[in-house]
């Protein structure tokens, strides 16, 4: 009994002097504004090594000082850029850069471009730097710009709608910018590439008046979503002319993740309370079937029967998006345990397998990703919590020693070995760097366009800033066209109830949406009158599903013991609400995860960017 006493003595005082030490180690005020210079030093050594070395291809090779086309060979880095230029106050480069673009950039060429990669980066690109460049309340307003950036953005899209024309509505992944889509092009596409458009285009759509393009993109969504299995989850990859999944893991992750993302910022950047319902549905399902305290895991879509017990890196990116519901006590969770990852080798690797806590074979690298970053951002611009600050202090000690190269950033070929590779893609430029400088302002006491700019911003998922003016959410508009979704019976002017007063005197009130958490916290949202739409038509005593018609659609390959489990699983199903999830008992360890596996097995396919 005295040495159990002594023993926890020990134990007490080894543990204060830890405390004691990490809190001496926290990252200052002071430290703060040396970190954001470090990182916009950062951010200038990777733009200027592509501006001298790569310019116009689309990608530098920062070992080789070369450039790469990987994309459509139109500037794609230089794109990707714009709007960090802008958010660091680089009025001479910003201007300089949309003055080439508009006079140089065309979409008229002989190339193949993926769909969902040309969306997020080019036209939400030019689409964010538009916004920016033609308003004089971001102070960033360009005097000679006349829409250019609007003008190529329409043409580029335009070109991209041929991918469209599918049976059901979900668009092939690649399509040609001159001849449209190639009679031998692939059938198969992403959740990911299906479901991640609807900003961009939805964009498009409030600034050209036309509604194709918010109208195909929501047709890809609904087309997506009413092919999910009876218990709500949604698999990686599907046939886009029979619908069936030709890839039935759910996940969080790889080929899925940023269609949780679009469904909820959709409703915050346009007010359409369908996204919402969808979202909530969807993230119920996904907080029940994957999430196993603090990681998530791959199930079967149709039998939530566990597939793969890992983490990938693309997974990083949900504590923000959880933050941005409101739901911020798992996310804590869920961000400590990923950041362990990144501590344990410097970087996250593609794939950390969690039933031998080890590197996935075929997914040792890093290359680059933001994903984390921009849930270290999202979770100390919702705490306040100094643990944020020294994370990022960490990783940009990892970015600092184990990418930096000649003329740029290099991707890290072995998590493990750290072993550079001549490439640096454009987010690192329009995300990595981005979230890391966001972070460090907003500690050294933030003086930038989406702390204290005109709007709120929504972030795409590539890090692209779009503003919710009143032109884009609508916010004091009624039907204006066609599928347009009103936000209040009475075509009222008020602003939907997750707005932030403008002039709020808080401390430390910022314009943008972290006052969600009504999102995840009310059963029945779709029916409180304060979010409530009519459309012209429908019935209001029908429920959400029915008035919207996202009926479930039976794939032919469920098989009947996947109905069965169906059934067991229909408490999910009757709830039309996400329930609150920081009191889960579901606290699966790692251990357990290793008892559930047995010898499943999965092909090591270099990840899908979602």
């Amino acid at each position: 009994m005295e040495i159990r006493k002594q023993y926890l003595l020990l134990l007490i005082l080894c543990t204060d002097i830890f405390i004691r030490e990490i809190q001496a180690e926290s990252v200052t005020p002071e430290e703060a504004k040396l970190l954001r210079d470090e990182v916009r030093e950062m951010f200038y050594h990777a733009f200027d090594g592509y501006m001298d070395h790569a310019f116009p291809r689309d990608e530098l090779k920062p070992l080789s000082c070369g450039g790469e086309d990987t994309l459509g060979g139109y500037a794609l880095t230089l794109i990707d850029s714009l709007d960090t230029l802008a958010l660091m106050g680089d009025l001479e480069h910003f201007t300089t850069s949309v003055e080439w673009i508009g006079k140089n950039l065309r979409f008229d060429i002989n190339k193949t471009v993926s769909v969902f990669e040309t969306s997020i980066r080019i036209l939400g690109g030019l689409l964010s730097a538009h916004l920016i460049a033609s308003d004089y309340a971001t102070g960033m307003r360009i005097p000679s710009y006349d829409g250019e950036l609007l003008h190529l953005a329409e043409d580029l899209a335009r070109r991209l709608l041929p991918a469209f024309d599918t049976p059901t509505g979900i668009p092939y992944g690649s399509v040609n910018l001159l001849y449209g889509v190639d009679e031998n092009e692939s059938k198969i596409t992403s959740t990911a590439g299906g479901g991640t458009l609807t900003l961009e285009f939805g964009v498009l759509s409030r600034l050209t008046d036309d509604p194709i393009f918010e109208q195909v993109t929501k047709n890809s969504v609904l087309g997506l979503w009413a092919r999910r299995s009876r218990i709500n989850l949604v698999g990686a990859h599907i046939n886009v002319f029979t619908g069936e999944w030709t890839q039935k893991d759910a996940g969080i992750g790889t080929s899925i993740d940023s269609f949780y993302e679009y469904l909820l910022k959709a409703y915050l950047l346009f007010g359409d309370e369908e996204y919402l319902y969808i979202f909530q549905e969807a993230y119920a399902a996904a907080m029940h079937y994957l999430y196993k305290d603090p990681w998530y895991v791959e199930v079967n879509m149709n039998s939530a029967a566990l597939v793969w017990p890992l983490f990938n890196s693309l997974q990083a990116f949900w504590p923000g998006l959880q933050v941005l519901a409101g739901d911020v006590d798992p996310a804590i969770r869920t961000h400590t345990a990923f950041f362990s990852v990144w501590k344990r080798y410097g970087f996250t690797p593609e794939g950390f397998n969690l039933a031998t806590l080890s590197v996935q074979n075929g997914q040792r690298s890093y290359p680059l990703r933001p994903e984390l970053i921009e849930s270290t951002y999202w979770l100390y611009k919702a705490t306040r919590d100094s643990r944020y600050l020294d994370a990022g202090r960490d990783m940009v000690a990892s970015l600092q020693y184990g990418a930096r190269c000649t003329c740029g950033y290099c991707h890290i070929s072995d998590v493990e070995f750290h072993k550079q590779e001549d490439h640096m893609e454009s987010f690192f430029l329009a995300e990595t760097v981005k979230y890391l400088w966001l972070l460090f302002d907003l500690a050294a006491g933030s003086d930038n366009l989406v702390e204290n700019g005109p709007y709120k911003y929504v972030f795409s998922t590539e890090g692209h800033l779009l503003p919710a003016t009143p032109q884009i959410s609508l916010v004091k508009e009624h039907c204006s066209y066609i599928g347009a979704f009103c936000l209040r019976s009475n075509f009222g002017h008020e602003s939907p109830t997750f707005d932030i007063p403008m002039d709020s005197q808080e401390p430390n009130a910022t314009k943008t949406f972290l006052d969600t958490t009504s999102l995840l916290g009310h059963s029945n949202v779709h029916k409180s009158s304060s979010v409530s739409g009519v459309i012209k038509g429908l019935c209001p005593g029908l429920s959400h599903g029915q008035k919207y018609g996202i009926s479930y659609v039976a794939s032919h390959s469920t098989t009947l013991s996947d109905e069965l489990v169906d059934q067991r699983e229909n408490n999910v199903i009757q709830s039309h609400s996400v329930v609150l999830l920081s009191g889960s008992s579901d606290t699966n360890t790692v251990e357990d995860l290793q008892n559930d596996t047995e010898s499943s097995s999965k092909g090591n396919g270099e990840p899908f960017r979602g």
